[in-house]
């Protein structure tokens, strides 16, 4: 049995919220701390979800009642938070995209093996049961050699300068915030890619706002990943062997249901409950891994999550400003 980790969380926003929510359906976890840029919004938080409200970030690190913090800050500000946890001992979770850059995710990865302390990218949809489940298949050999994996994620979000995604001093990226799904999904299924192509378009502030992506793999695979900001996609995925293929249901990186069809036979429906968002599975990731004493997690490991960041940093420096006809 996993120990219940005491969690410290920095920021007060959506992301956080839904961690926190999540924290309330296990035994695994609760909240101890929460820390916020001012004490009324980690007030309203704690009333809300438990723990001790702060006024500052340096002071969730600092609480002694805290086991782990879990970064929920904008992208740029990860390196800096997850810092500050680490150089006061706390291990990590830090929110995807782990950083801005591939550049920052070594710079972070290295701090917490210096320091000896677990670090782990708040990839969630690895962890729960629709994945797991096809991990599984994937590993009998039942999709035969995999040739192709295609997934999008678009949503649609107003053009408002001063929101998140399209904001350039809070990180706004499509890419960031969605094309890390299908990114971090291709690297699980394939690896890391060693033919990339890649078109990407600005949105109306300057951060890139759609996505095209064309990865090749030593395997003689290919990944086919779009991503936007501008329009609501399907959301899902499918993933193509030579003796059969699962086809995600959309939002694929949220819990949900596939289908294993193979090139000869019957189709098989696979489906799951679920509780919640599901961002609880990662938080008995890192319950587990705690109590084995382990520094990262083999399912979502620190290497892979700077390749990851070395691959969207690569998709990122494409971005052209395009005339709008």
């Amino acid at each position: 049995m996993a120990t219940t980790v005491r969690w410290g969380i920095i920021g007060t926003g959506k992301i956080a919220r839904t961690f926190a929510e999540g924290l309330g359906l296990i035994s695994e976890g609760e909240v101890a701390a929460v820390g916020s840029r001012t004490t009324n919004s980690a007030t309203l938080f704690a009333e809300e979800f438990g723990g001790t409200p702060y006024g500052s970030y340096l002071e969730v690190c600092a609480d002694p009642s805290v086991d782990a913090v879990y970064i929920a800050t904008p992208h740029p500000m990860h390196v800096a938070n997850a810092t500050m946890a680490l150089e006061h001992g706390k291990p990590v979770l830090v929110e995807k995209a782990f950083t801005m850059t591939g550049d920052e995710a070594r710079e972070l990865v290295s701090l917490a093996r210096a320091k000896g302390l677990f670090a782990m990218e708040a990839m969630w949809t690895r962890f729960l049961p629709h994945v797991v489940a096809l991990r599984e298949i994937i590993a009998t050999g039942a999709l035969g050699r995999i040739t192709t994996f295609e997934a999008d994620h678009g949503k649609w979000f107003a053009e408002d300068p001063t929101s998140r995604l399209f904001a350039p001093e809070l990180g706004g990226s499509a890419l960031l915030d969605l094309g890390v799904y299908p990114i971090s999904f291709a690297s699980m299924v394939l690896g890391q890619p060693t033919r990339r192509h890649a078109m990407v378009d600005p949105a109306f502030t300057g951060v890139d706002g759609q996505c095209s992506m064309l990865f090749g793999y030593d395997s003689g695979a290919h990944a086919v990943l779009t991503t936007t900001s501008a329009a609501r996609s399907s959301t899902r995925a499918c993933i193509t062997g030579t003796e059969a293929r699962i086809e995600i249901d959309g939002d694929f990186y949220a819990p949900t249901s596939f289908t294993l069809i193979p090139r000869v036979g019957e189709s098989t429906r696979y489906t799951f409950e679920t509780q919640g968002r599901g961002l609880h599975y990662q938080a008995q990731e890192v319950a587990r891994c705690l109590t084995l004493g382990l520094l990262e997690s083999p399912i979502m490991p620190l290497d892979e999550s700077i390749a990851i960041m070395d691959t969207m940093t690569w998709v990122m420096d494409q971005l052209q400003p395009v005339p709008r006809l």
